[in-house]
């Protein structure tokens, strides 16, 4: 029997009732945070910091958000006070997106039925999800689905998700919440190429969505991903005594630029679309180096991303939050048509989307 296309299938379609974004107190500038990863990693003899400097100017970033201030980054920290802090923090920030994302869908706590929430960054048992329903007094009978160890491809995979539950239960309500705290994740002794990266692009963030079937809103269509053999090395945390060790390749780039393109058309067409297909593209904005990889990979004039630069200038990356905060951005010009939204995360992983009012 022929596969049809989902596009083409009759049936529910979740939609995009409302979506959220919300960002904790601290700002931080980038030229405050070059002289700070400076002095510190200056005063040891293991950095490479002057080498490495020029990324700060270079990462098309203004501008970060933090739940703690510049000050907390200068002394060492361990693992259970970057958890409890974590903690303290994520819950308050989500529910923020939460309540925003439930005033604009016109409804109550109380109307929710399912929550999903992607979060990497920290670990929370109970989940937050649980700790949502509690903070924000949900019913004792909604559906809880926590998802944890997708990172920046969390955004994208995490919808797809919270879409499959909303299209199995058509008049149901589901929230999508993504909270990352990524700044906690820094490591004060670790000289190591991947965490001066770390701190040129990391800020934190929160968002949240309303998923239904019978509302307004952009259509989700279909979800897909790609996981490259033999790439586990690429992308992902190190769990150390001091916290999460981030590990980043430097091939990043290049593999986007060499193998992004053929995963993205295999998807399209198994939804029966192409590249011409698409009124848009919404990215995850790793850096400023996967942005122009992308562009190349989708042959595109240069800078042609604008909203994911934007939101990278404005709020660095928070890992899987950030690219709903690029869909939030493309929302308030008016997005019209079809989109494919994409990410990348451990795995290493592609995360792909379809969505839009076509």
């Amino acid at each position: 029997m022929p596969v049809i296309p989902i596009d083409a299938q009759r049936g529910p379609v979740p939609r995009l009732v409302s979506l959220a974004t919300a960002v904790p107190p601290h700002v931080l500038r980038q030229e405050d945070v070059a002289r700070f990863a400076k002095i510190l990693f200056g005063a040891s003899n293991e950095s490479d910091i002057e080498r490495l400097l020029p990324a700060f100017a270079n990462a098309g970033i203004e501008t970060r958000y933090s739940c703690v201030p510049l000050d907390w980054y200068r002394k060492p920290r361990g693992w259970a006070e970057k958890n409890r802090l974590y903690i303290e923090n994520a819950v308050p920030l989500a529910a923020d997106a939460v309540l925003k994302s439930l005033a604009q869908a016109g409804l109550g706590a109380r109307d929710v039925d399912t929550i999903v929430t992607v979060s990497t960054s920290g670990i929370a048992t109970p989940s937050l999800d649980a700790l949502l329903v509690e903070r924000l007094h949900m019913r004792r009978d909604v559906e809880r689905m926590p998802i944890f160890g997708l990172g920046c491809a969390g955004g994208v995979l995490g919808l797809t998700r919270a879409a499959a539950l909303a299209r199995a239960a058509p008049h149901s309500t589901v929230l999508f919440v993504v909270v990352e705290l990524c700044g906690l994740t820094f490591r004060h002794a670790d000289r190591s190429k991947s965490n001066v990266i770390a701190t040129v692009l990391f800020g934190d963030g929160a968002a949240a969505c309303v998923l239904r079937c019978d509302g307004p809103g952009l259509g989700i269509r279909r979800g897909g991903e790609y996981t490259w053999p033999e790439s586990l090395d690429v992308m992902g945390w190190r769990v150390a005594d001091d916290g999460l060790g981030v590990l980043f390749s430097r091939d990043i780039p290049a593999l986007v630029r060499r193998d992004l393109r053929a995963a993205a058309d295999d998807f399209l067409a198994r939804a029966g679309l192409t590249v011409a297909d698409l009124d848009g593209l919404i990215c995850h904005p790793g850096g400023a180096k996967v942005l122009d990889a992308l562009e190349e990979a989708f042959d595109l004039a240069p800078g042609s991303m604008v909203d994911a630069r934007a939101v990278l200038a404005r709020y660095g990356n928070m890992s899987a939050a950030t690219v709903l905060f690029v869909l939030a951005r493309a929302m308030e010009r008016g997005l019209e048509g079809r989109y494919l939204m994409s990410a990348l995360g451990p795995g290493f992983t592609a995360a792909f989307l379809t969505l839009g009012t076509a």
